[in-house]
């Protein structure tokens, strides 16, 4: 029966048009130009490069992106049996008629060829989210980000805070924030004004959330204004500061985030716990890992002292899911949010989807999010989801506790964009 139910189940999730609430998209270049847009997605360098392919390989400086998709294919044998390959053998099929059962040294040109033209053709952005059933997506952007050049109802805008809260210490950023904000920062007044003025800058322009990823050391916490107004100054003097007092600067700015996010009622989405340039001899963004040290009580003067902003949360690891299952059972706050990273695959999913919805108020549960940086794989992420969406619902909920099927997918299409609409207010 489970079968038949399942099938059932995910057919009527696969129609449901959705809204991805967090991505690394560009909306001035949103969908794919060669194939080297697609296996050059650090999933597949990161693991080629695990498999064996020396990182001057996928790196070379002036590789042209032809050679570069020939040499991560020689590679694609060692990975077939991961999640990310079916991602992109699913892709291939739905948008480049490829018809093989595996990509191989044979077949990959006339792909790549395939492809070309269809990237080429007027109005792929488009009938790229058409075919994949988005409306709405949404974008990671730098505090600085002009937002200019594309539709702010369909691209939607998200204040990313990590430069300010973790990098203010740099000259960079903080002459980013003058030019970004037309304030000179000085002191701790002006630099809540420049905060300020961001804010207004990206309500004006269609903002749902904001966001920032987060160090399993960090323990956000309020700072007497005293005390942040005098390293402040130190910081904008070029003064060398303890690294008690870079923790205090962090935190101020952070708290000052949460303030303007209570102010301007935008959820703060979190992504907690990944630790930084862990392998160093990585490749381009498969540096970072995370570790079980992260917890969420590091956050509990936060959630208690914001109760008017939700925190949509997203944990590295699936061994962190059952603390954020209760944090989310407890605090009216606090929301679960997607399947991040290293817990995108269907067996972390599967566990963590089951313990959410049998824990968590259905209306506090973001289900997925696709995190990708091309628009071409929203469809094959979205159903993976949704094919073990179908599978807990089906077994969880119609067969061992009675529900109607009625009942499980309402369910569904709650977690699968209901939630997302109602959460970000889109």
């Amino acid at each position: 029966m489970t079968t038949a139910l399942e099938k059932t189940l995910f057919d009527e999730l696969e129609q449901l048009v959705l809204i991805d609430p967090h991505t690394h998209i560009n909306p001035l270049s949103a969908p794919s130009e060669t194939l080297a847009d697609i296996l050059g997605y650090h999933y597949y360098t990161e693991l080629a490069h695990s498999a064996g392919l020396e990182k001057s390989q996928i790196e070379e400086e002036g590789l042209d992106p032809k050679t570069k998709v020939g040499r991560l294919i020689e590679k694609l044998a060692d990975l077939d049996n991961t999640i990310q390959v079916s991602w992109l053998l699913e892709i291939c099929r739905e948008f480049f008629d490829f018809q093989d059962d595996r990509i191989t040294t044979d077949n990959w040109e006339a792909l790549y060829d395939t492809a070309q033209q269809k990237f080429a053709q007027e109005g792929w952005e488009q009938h790229v989210l058409q075919h994949s059933k988005l409306e709405k997506v949404f974008l990671t952007n730098d505090f600085d980000d002009p937002l200019e050049g594309f539709d702010t109802n369909v691209y939607i805008p998200c204040l990313r805070t990590d430069d300010l809260v973790f990098h203010f210490l740099k000259k960079s950023v903080r002459n980013r924030l003058n030019e970004a904000s037309g304030i000179e920062v000085g002191d701790a007044t002006t630099f809540r004004e420049a905060i300020g003025k961001l804010f207004s800058k990206f309500v004006e322009k269609n903002v749902k959330a904001c966001a920032i990823s987060i160090p399993p050391s960090f323990s956000p916490a309020k700072v007497d204004a005293g005390a942040a107004a005098a390293v402040i100054k130190r910081t904008i003097r070029g003064q060398r500061l303890t690294s008690a007092e870079q923790e205090m600067l962090s935190s101020f700015v952070f708290w000052t985030i949460a303030e303007h996010c209570q102010e301007h009622k935008l959820p703060f989405d979190l992504m907690i716990g990944v630790n930084r340039r862990v392998y160093e001899s990585g490749v381009y963004q498969g540096q970072d890992l995370f570790d079980k040290r992260v917890s969420l009580i590091q956050y509990q003067q936060l959630f208690n002292a914001f109760p008017d902003v939700t925190f949509p949360i997203s944990v590295l690891g699936s061994t962190s899911n059952q603390e954020l299952v209760s944090y989310a059972w407890i605090f009216p706050n606090v929301v679960t949010n997607g399947h991040w990273w290293y817990s995108n695959i269907p067996t972390y999913i599967e566990l963590d989807t089951r313990s959410r919805l049998e824990a968590v108020p259905r209306n506090k549960q973001v289900g997925y999010y696709s995190d990708m940086y091309k628009l071409e794989f929203a469809l094959p992420k979205f159903r993976m989801y949704r094919q073990t969406l179908a599978r807990v619902l089906a077994s969880d909920f119609v067969e061992k506790r009675g529900w109607s099927e009625e009942q499980a997918l309402s369910l569904g299409k709650q977690v699968l964009r209901g939630n997302v609409e109602s959460i970000f207010k889109v």
